[in-house]
Protein backbone atom coordinates (compact mmCIF):
# COMPACT_ATOMS: atom_id res chain seq x y z
CA UNK A 1 0.00 0.00 0.00
CA UNK A 2 2.77 2.29 0.93
CA UNK A 3 4.51 1.75 -2.47
CA UNK A 4 1.30 2.61 -4.52
CA UNK A 5 0.91 5.78 -2.42
CA UNK A 6 4.58 6.61 -3.52
CA UNK A 7 3.90 6.23 -7.24
CA UNK A 8 0.79 7.87 -6.74
CA UNK A 9 3.00 10.90 -5.58
CA UNK A 10 5.15 10.65 -7.93
CA UNK A 11 2.88 10.77 -10.54
CA UNK A 12 1.04 14.10 -9.54
CA UNK A 13 4.50 15.94 -8.64
CA UNK A 14 5.04 14.98 -12.34
CA UNK A 15 1.88 15.60 -13.50
CA UNK A 16 2.33 19.38 -11.61
CA UNK A 17 5.75 19.93 -13.06
CA UNK A 18 4.35 18.87 -16.53
CA UNK A 19 1.28 21.24 -16.47
CA UNK A 20 3.94 24.01 -14.84
CA UNK A 21 5.94 23.40 -18.04
CA UNK A 22 3.46 23.80 -20.39
CA UNK A 23 2.24 26.83 -18.34
CA UNK A 24 5.37 28.91 -19.17
CA UNK A 25 5.51 27.24 -22.89
CA UNK A 26 2.44 29.08 -23.44
CA UNK A 27 2.72 32.51 -21.86
CA UNK A 28 6.14 32.57 -23.14
CA UNK A 29 7.27 32.79 -19.38
CA UNK A 30 11.09 31.88 -18.79
CA UNK A 31 11.03 29.25 -15.95
CA UNK A 32 11.78 29.73 -12.35
CA UNK A 33 11.06 32.22 -9.96
CA UNK A 34 13.07 35.27 -9.95
CA UNK A 35 12.49 38.88 -10.35
CA UNK A 36 12.65 39.10 -14.25
CA UNK A 37 10.34 35.94 -14.39
CA UNK A 38 7.87 37.63 -12.27
CA UNK A 39 7.98 40.66 -14.60
CA UNK A 40 7.71 38.54 -17.82
CA UNK A 41 4.72 36.97 -16.00
CA UNK A 42 3.45 40.61 -14.84
CA UNK A 43 3.57 41.81 -18.45
CA UNK A 44 2.18 38.76 -20.38
CA UNK A 45 -0.21 37.17 -18.01
CA UNK A 46 -1.62 39.69 -15.97
CA UNK A 47 -1.47 42.40 -18.33
CA UNK A 48 0.20 44.90 -15.82
CA UNK A 49 2.56 47.18 -16.91
CA UNK A 50 3.50 49.17 -14.43
CA UNK A 51 3.97 46.65 -12.25
CA UNK A 52 6.23 45.34 -14.54
CA UNK A 53 8.15 48.28 -14.71
CA UNK A 54 8.76 47.90 -11.21
CA UNK A 55 9.76 44.60 -11.29
CA UNK A 56 12.39 44.67 -14.36
CA UNK A 57 13.85 47.76 -12.06
CA UNK A 58 13.99 44.95 -9.75
CA UNK A 59 15.58 42.30 -11.88
CA UNK A 60 18.66 44.92 -13.07
CA UNK A 61 18.94 46.02 -9.39
CA UNK A 62 19.45 42.33 -8.92
CA UNK A 63 21.87 41.77 -11.50
CA UNK A 64 18.73 39.33 -12.97
CA UNK A 65 18.91 38.95 -16.62
CA UNK A 66 19.73 42.26 -16.93
CA UNK A 67 20.74 42.67 -20.71
CA UNK A 68 16.80 41.14 -21.31
CA UNK A 69 15.46 43.37 -18.63
CA UNK A 70 16.51 46.71 -19.65
CA UNK A 71 15.23 46.16 -22.85
CA UNK A 72 12.07 44.93 -22.04
CA UNK A 73 11.40 47.14 -19.45
CA UNK A 74 12.39 49.71 -22.13
CA UNK A 75 9.88 48.30 -24.63
CA UNK A 76 6.99 48.05 -21.92
CA UNK A 77 7.85 52.04 -21.14
CA UNK A 78 7.62 53.01 -24.67
CA UNK A 79 4.15 51.50 -24.47
CA UNK A 80 3.14 52.94 -22.00
CA UNK A 81 4.11 56.73 -23.06
CA UNK A 82 7.08 56.89 -21.16
CA UNK A 83 9.77 57.06 -24.09
CA UNK A 84 11.91 59.87 -22.71
CA UNK A 85 12.23 57.47 -19.21
CA UNK A 86 13.22 54.59 -21.33
CA UNK A 87 15.97 56.56 -23.35
CA UNK A 88 17.33 57.83 -19.49
CA UNK A 89 17.51 53.97 -18.91
CA UNK A 90 18.93 52.53 -21.46
CA UNK A 91 21.86 55.31 -21.16
CA UNK A 92 22.39 54.85 -17.05
CA UNK A 93 22.28 50.83 -17.20
CA UNK A 94 23.32 49.57 -20.64
CA UNK A 95 27.00 49.32 -19.03
CA UNK A 96 25.60 47.01 -17.00
CA UNK A 97 24.95 44.66 -19.86
CA UNK A 98 26.93 41.86 -22.42
CA UNK A 99 28.48 43.22 -25.64
CA UNK A 100 26.23 41.00 -27.25
CA UNK A 101 23.22 42.65 -25.88
CA UNK A 102 24.60 46.51 -26.93
CA UNK A 103 23.79 46.00 -30.63
CA UNK A 104 19.10 45.22 -30.06
CA UNK A 105 19.75 48.24 -27.16
CA UNK A 106 20.76 50.30 -30.16
CA UNK A 107 17.64 49.31 -32.06
CA UNK A 108 15.18 49.86 -28.82
CA UNK A 109 16.91 53.16 -28.60
CA UNK A 110 16.22 54.08 -32.56
CA UNK A 111 12.40 53.41 -31.76
CA UNK A 112 12.21 55.37 -29.00
CA UNK A 113 14.09 58.23 -30.58
CA UNK A 114 11.56 58.37 -33.10
CA UNK A 115 8.43 58.17 -31.01
CA UNK A 116 10.07 61.27 -29.11
CA UNK A 117 11.17 62.86 -32.24
CA UNK A 118 14.73 62.99 -31.25
CA UNK A 119 15.53 62.98 -34.80
CA UNK A 120 19.43 64.04 -34.41
CA UNK A 121 19.96 61.37 -32.15
CA UNK A 122 18.24 59.31 -34.11
CA UNK A 123 20.29 60.11 -37.11
CA UNK A 124 23.71 59.68 -35.31
CA UNK A 125 23.03 56.81 -34.16
CA UNK A 126 22.15 55.41 -37.37
CA UNK A 127 24.79 56.34 -38.80
CA UNK A 128 26.62 54.87 -35.76
CA UNK A 129 25.31 51.42 -36.94
CA UNK A 130 26.74 52.46 -40.53
CA UNK A 131 30.31 52.54 -38.84
CA UNK A 132 29.88 49.42 -37.15
CA UNK A 133 29.06 47.63 -40.44
CA UNK A 134 32.22 49.20 -41.96
CA UNK A 135 34.37 48.31 -39.10
CA UNK A 136 33.21 44.79 -38.86
CA UNK A 137 31.39 45.38 -35.75
CA UNK A 138 28.15 44.73 -36.66
CA UNK A 139 26.35 41.06 -35.76
CA UNK A 140 29.09 40.82 -33.72
CA UNK A 141 31.48 40.06 -35.68
CA UNK A 142 29.08 37.26 -37.69
CA UNK A 143 27.49 37.70 -41.55
CA UNK A 144 24.03 36.85 -40.48
CA UNK A 145 22.11 37.17 -36.96
CA UNK A 146 18.50 36.10 -35.76
CA UNK A 147 15.94 38.36 -35.73
CA UNK A 148 12.59 37.88 -34.40
CA UNK A 149 9.36 39.99 -35.59
CA UNK A 150 5.87 38.69 -34.36
CA UNK A 151 6.72 35.64 -32.80
CA UNK A 152 8.90 34.26 -35.72
CA UNK A 153 12.69 33.69 -35.94
CA UNK A 154 14.12 34.11 -39.39
CA UNK A 155 18.32 35.16 -40.86
CA UNK A 156 19.49 38.58 -41.51
CA UNK A 157 22.46 39.31 -43.36
CA UNK A 158 24.52 42.10 -43.40
CA UNK A 159 23.78 43.18 -46.53
CA UNK A 160 19.95 43.44 -45.52
CA UNK A 161 20.73 45.37 -42.60
CA UNK A 162 22.57 47.81 -44.10
CA UNK A 163 19.55 48.29 -46.30
CA UNK A 164 17.24 48.75 -43.63
CA UNK A 165 19.84 51.46 -41.34
CA UNK A 166 19.57 53.47 -44.86
CA UNK A 167 16.25 53.17 -45.10
CA UNK A 168 15.44 53.98 -41.36
CA UNK A 169 18.35 57.19 -42.41
CA UNK A 170 16.34 58.47 -45.28
CA UNK A 171 13.35 58.26 -42.70
CA UNK A 172 14.78 60.72 -40.66
CA UNK A 173 16.24 63.16 -42.93
CA UNK A 174 12.72 63.12 -44.45
CA UNK A 175 10.96 64.03 -41.63
CA UNK A 176 13.40 67.08 -40.95
CA UNK A 177 12.53 68.11 -44.49
CA UNK A 178 16.31 67.47 -46.25
CA UNK A 179 14.82 65.48 -49.27
CA UNK A 180 18.14 66.04 -51.33
CA UNK A 181 20.36 64.12 -48.39
CA UNK A 182 16.81 61.33 -47.92
CA UNK A 183 17.08 60.95 -51.49
CA UNK A 184 20.50 60.05 -52.16
CA UNK A 185 20.30 57.71 -49.16
CA UNK A 186 17.50 55.60 -50.29
CA UNK A 187 19.12 55.51 -53.96
CA UNK A 188 22.33 53.46 -52.36
CA UNK A 189 19.85 51.63 -50.12
CA UNK A 190 17.76 50.32 -53.30
CA UNK A 191 21.15 49.68 -54.90
CA UNK A 192 21.93 47.39 -51.96
CA UNK A 193 18.17 45.76 -51.77
CA UNK A 194 15.28 47.21 -53.27
CA UNK A 195 12.05 47.33 -52.09
CA UNK A 196 8.89 48.98 -52.98
CA UNK A 197 8.16 50.58 -49.65
CA UNK A 198 12.12 52.90 -50.36
CA UNK A 199 10.51 53.00 -53.90
CA UNK A 200 7.81 55.62 -52.69
CA UNK A 201 9.81 57.52 -50.10
CA UNK A 202 12.25 57.79 -52.73
CA UNK A 203 9.56 58.83 -55.17
CA UNK A 204 8.17 61.22 -52.39
CA UNK A 205 11.43 62.48 -52.21
CA UNK A 206 12.00 63.60 -55.74
CA UNK A 207 8.30 65.11 -55.85
CA UNK A 208 9.22 67.22 -53.09
CA UNK A 209 12.08 68.29 -55.51
CA UNK A 210 9.87 68.81 -58.45
CA UNK A 211 11.72 65.85 -60.40
CA UNK A 212 8.59 64.78 -61.34
CA UNK A 213 10.16 62.45 -64.65
CA UNK A 214 12.58 60.33 -61.97
CA UNK A 215 9.64 60.16 -59.87
CA UNK A 216 7.14 58.41 -62.36
CA UNK A 217 10.14 56.07 -63.26
CA UNK A 218 10.54 55.21 -59.85
CA UNK A 219 6.91 54.77 -59.48
CA UNK A 220 6.07 52.96 -63.02
CA UNK A 221 8.65 50.11 -61.28
CA UNK A 222 6.56 49.53 -58.12
CA UNK A 223 3.23 49.57 -60.26
CA UNK A 224 4.79 46.91 -62.84
CA UNK A 225 5.81 44.69 -60.20
CA UNK A 226 9.61 45.06 -60.80
CA UNK A 227 11.03 44.95 -57.37
CA UNK A 228 10.37 42.99 -54.45
CA UNK A 229 7.15 44.35 -52.32
CA UNK A 230 5.41 45.24 -55.18
CA UNK A 231 2.25 43.15 -54.98
CA UNK A 232 1.95 44.25 -51.11
CA UNK A 233 -1.50 45.80 -51.45
CA UNK A 234 -0.31 48.54 -48.93
CA UNK A 235 2.70 49.55 -51.13
CA UNK A 236 0.57 49.65 -54.43
CA UNK A 237 -2.43 51.61 -52.94
CA UNK A 238 0.74 53.94 -51.84
CA UNK A 239 2.33 54.20 -55.24
CA UNK A 240 -1.25 54.56 -57.29
CA UNK A 241 -1.78 57.68 -55.28
CA UNK A 242 1.61 59.24 -55.07
CA UNK A 243 1.23 58.67 -58.93
CA UNK A 244 -2.34 60.99 -58.62
CA UNK A 245 -0.30 63.38 -56.37
CA UNK A 246 2.32 63.27 -59.07
CA UNK A 247 -0.46 64.19 -62.45
CA UNK A 248 -1.36 66.94 -60.05
CA UNK A 249 1.59 68.78 -59.15
CA UNK A 250 2.51 68.55 -62.76
CA UNK A 251 -0.92 69.90 -64.15
CA UNK A 252 -0.44 73.02 -61.53
CA UNK A 253 3.34 73.55 -62.33
CA UNK A 254 3.78 73.34 -58.92
CA UNK A 255 7.87 73.61 -57.97
CA UNK A 256 9.66 73.54 -54.89
CA UNK A 257 12.52 75.62 -53.26
CA UNK A 258 16.02 73.83 -54.43
CA UNK A 259 17.66 71.99 -51.75
CA UNK A 260 20.75 73.76 -49.84
CA UNK A 261 24.04 72.10 -49.10
CA UNK A 262 24.42 71.28 -45.28
CA UNK A 263 26.72 69.10 -43.27
CA UNK A 264 24.37 66.61 -43.33
CA UNK A 265 24.75 66.54 -47.25
CA UNK A 266 28.92 66.31 -46.85
CA UNK A 267 28.11 62.72 -45.13
CA UNK A 268 25.56 61.51 -47.83
CA UNK A 269 27.73 62.58 -50.52
CA UNK A 270 30.73 60.42 -48.75
CA UNK A 271 27.87 57.83 -48.49
CA UNK A 272 27.80 58.01 -52.52
CA UNK A 273 30.95 57.11 -53.30
CA UNK A 274 31.14 54.88 -50.38
CA UNK A 275 28.41 52.71 -52.12
CA UNK A 276 30.13 53.01 -55.55
CA UNK A 277 32.50 50.23 -54.24
CA UNK A 278 29.79 47.69 -53.99
CA UNK A 279 30.86 44.39 -54.85
CA UNK A 280 30.25 40.46 -54.66
CA UNK A 281 31.20 39.28 -51.22
CA UNK A 282 34.16 38.95 -50.25
CA UNK A 283 34.74 38.51 -46.52
CA UNK A 284 32.34 39.30 -43.96
CA UNK A 285 32.36 42.99 -43.85
CA UNK A 286 30.33 44.69 -46.32
CA UNK A 287 32.08 44.86 -49.66
CA UNK A 288 30.79 48.32 -49.91
CA UNK A 289 32.77 49.46 -47.13
CA UNK A 290 35.92 48.10 -48.53
CA UNK A 291 38.64 50.22 -50.24
CA UNK A 292 37.28 53.60 -49.00
CA UNK A 293 40.03 55.06 -47.53
CA UNK A 294 40.04 58.22 -50.21
CA UNK A 295 36.51 58.86 -49.32
CA UNK A 296 36.53 57.74 -45.08
CA UNK A 297 37.35 61.70 -43.83
CA UNK A 298 34.39 62.63 -45.88
CA UNK A 299 31.93 60.92 -43.67
CA UNK A 300 30.41 62.48 -41.08
CA UNK A 301 29.84 59.68 -39.10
Amino acid sequence: MMKNNNINGCTKKGEKQQLESNYHVIHKLPPGDSPYVRAKYAQLVEKDPEGAIVLFWKAINAGDRVDSALKDMAVVMKQQDRAEEAIEAIRSFRDRCSKQAQESLDNVLIDLYKKCGKLEEQIELLKQKLRMIYQGEAFNGKPTKTARSHGRKFQVTIKQETSRILGNLGWAYMQQSNYAAAEVVYRKAQQIDPDANKACNLCMCLLKQARYIEARSVLQDVLQGKISGSDDLKSKTRAEELCKELESFVSLGYTFPSPQLNLEDAFVDGLDQLINQYAPFRSRRLPIFEEISPCRDQLAC
